[in-house]
């Protein structure tokens, strides 16, 4: 078996590329982790979808690519050059709401809402804020993160913190927690 054979990706990840590597961003989410996400979104129907670090909409467009009609996805990142090329590339979908705003703050302001699904790719809600973020989930909502496994693109001391957010995460009461050496690593974890 090659996990790679045979991703389908969305339409949309051709155009998404070219623009992404055009803008000079590196940190754009893997084809593993997307296909996972994809996978995961198609087993939350009508439901509520929060992305931290949007980036260019690599990772957006696969989530949508799961959704049903029913759900509603909200995406948000700090960089409007960013945010123009998942614009440009899949803004035009209904069920996608695109914020530009500082992820902290944004977390902040989300007191009292709840979401389904949440996929945690900055700093805020992974690193900083992530009981915030964990507080947003539904009873059987999922919250993942990926690159817990070293990256090239890791500054000096990361490791250290990618250690102390898993160590967190294990003793976390009311949550069960998956750990998936593949891909970039990605962790699942499903409120209770």
């Amino acid at each position: 078996m090659n996990d790679l054979n045979n991703l389908r990706e969305p339409e949309s990840i051709a155009s998404i590329w070219a623009d992404t590597r055009a803008a000079g961003f590196t940190m754009a989410s893997e084809p593993l982790t997307c296909s996972l996400l994809r996978t995961l979104a198609a087993s939350k129907p009508s439901a509520r979808f929060l992305e931290l670090g949007s980036g260019t909409g690599l990772s957006t467009a696969w989530l949508l690519d799961g959704m049903d009609s029913e759900s509603r996805l909200t995406t948000v990142d700090n960089d409007e050059s960013l945010l123009a090329i998942l614009k440009r590339n899949v803004g035009a979908d209904p069920r996608l709401t695109v914020v530009c705003s500082d992820g902290d703050e944004f977390l902040r302001s989300l007191r009292g809402e709840r979401f389904d699904f949440i996929f945690a790719d900055t700093w805020a809600g992974k690193y900083r804020l992530l009981n915030e973020a964990l507080e947003l989930l539904n009873p059987a909502g999922l919250y993942v993160i990926d690159d817990m496994l070293p990256q090239p693109n890791w500054p000096e001391g990361h490791a250290e913190k990618v250690a102390s957010l898993i160590a967190a995460l294990e003793a976390m009461e009311g949550y069960r927690v998956t750990k998936l050496s593949w891909a970039s690593g990605v962790i699942l974890v499903s409120k209770l």
